[in-house]
């Protein structure tokens, strides 16, 4: 993992989808996006924009500037009702 905003970024949103039990699919369905968009995004294909750090906190209840801080910090501050339960499912929360 780089250094940069974006690397971090990826990284916070990738352990989000691991902590939450979440599919690429399920995170593109609570920010309005397709699956490829969030494919291509999270490879670092395509940036994420200004409106979706927006969704991002919305979503996952963080803090904009708590997402790209880092993946450690931000799952300290993931809401425990966002966490996958184990041998549960998660619900998506639209936005």
């Amino acid at each position: 993992m780089g250094t940069s905003t974006e690397d971090l970024l990826r990284a916070t949103v990738a352990a989000l989808l691991r902590a939450t039990g979440e599919s690429q699919a399920d995170l593109a369905l609570g920010l309005g996006l397709s699956q490829a968009q969030v494919s291509r995004k999270l490879g670092g294909r395509h940036g994420w924009a200004v409106t979706d750090l927006d969704r991002l906190s919305v979503h996952y209840g963080i803090a904009v500037v708590d997402l790209v801080v880092g993946p450690t910090h931000a799952l300290k501050l993931l809401p425990e009702k966002r966490r996958a339960l184990v041998g549960g499912t998660q619900t998506v929360i639209a936005v």
